[in-house]
């Protein structure tokens, strides 16, 4: 005998409701961070990048450009040459690649086979995309004065700092499940930030470049860390517990 108490369609329908919110609020507490990840470091930066993109690919200007050139160019000093020119330096050659070796080759070591997986998708393939774009979009260098470290290449989007952002973003993500991520973050933000300024300051990129290479990055190396944590096998038994950080929950 069926002792349960009928209900209305307006009872039934509210416990359907309450159901389906309560369901989704337990998603969200356990998802929600995941969400706010993809939003915040895949989702708005390739908006960001495709709005750069489109301007460039028709030819367009963007307004903020030469104003924020002329602004640096105006405050320039031989002690801030000095200081940007070493930026720059150390943005590419005498700074982000070796330090890409390095991580690479001491993921390796350590046995952090997923790791440097991810690291190594993420260098090379950030390299790649940046030389394709260039050629793509032959955008032209700035020529609103003779810079003291005159490019030859083409501009959009700016390598070095595609680069520094993919070594940094990369690093945090690397140290996010430790407690150095703070300290590491805030070094890798002012570093990255330094480096693009430097390309600005010397009249080699718009500002424009810097953000496309900054967003590129970001979205491209979020988006291997991702592929790589839900993807790549497992290690192998040999390599060292409690080393391989990527994909750990």
């Amino acid at each position: 005998m069926d002792n349960s108490v009928p209900t209305s369609g307006g009872a039934a329908a509210r416990i359907v409701v309450s159901d389906a919110a309560n369901y989704g609020w337990r998603f969200l507490r356990k998802h929600g961070w995941r969400m706010l990840l993809w939003f915040v470091f895949l989702l708005l930066p390739l908006w960001g990048f495709a709005a750069l993109v489109g301007e460039v690919h028709e030819k367009k200007g963007f307004t903020f450009d030469a104003p924020v050139l002329n602004m640096l160019h105006a405050v320039a000093t031989p002690t801030l040459d000095h200081f940007f020119v070493l930026m720059s330096r150390i943005g590419y050659s005498w700074g982000v690649a070796p330090l890409d070796v390095a991580i690479s080759v001491a993921l390796i070591v350590c046995r952090r086979f997923r790791d440097g997986l991810f690291f190594g998708i993420a260098v090379i393939g950030s390299a790649l995309l940046n030389m394709a774009a260039k050629n793509y979009f032959a955008r032209m260098r700035p020529d609103l004065w003779l810079s003291i470290t005159p490019e030859t290449t083409y501009s959009f989007p700016s390598g070095h700092a595609m680069g520094s952002a993919t070594l940094g973003m990369a690093v945090i993500l690397l140290c996010w499940p430790s407690r150095w991520r703070f300290p590491v973050m805030i070094s890798s933000v002012v570093f990255v930030l330094l480096v693009g300024t430097s390309r600005v300051y010397l009249g080699v990129h718009y500002p424009s470049d810097i953000l496309a290479g900054w967003t590129a990055a970001i979205a491209w190396t979020f988006s291997m860390y991702t592929l790589v944590d839900r993807k790549a096998p497992i290690p192998p038994p040999s390599a060292v517990p409690g080393k391989d950080t990527v994909g750990t929950r």
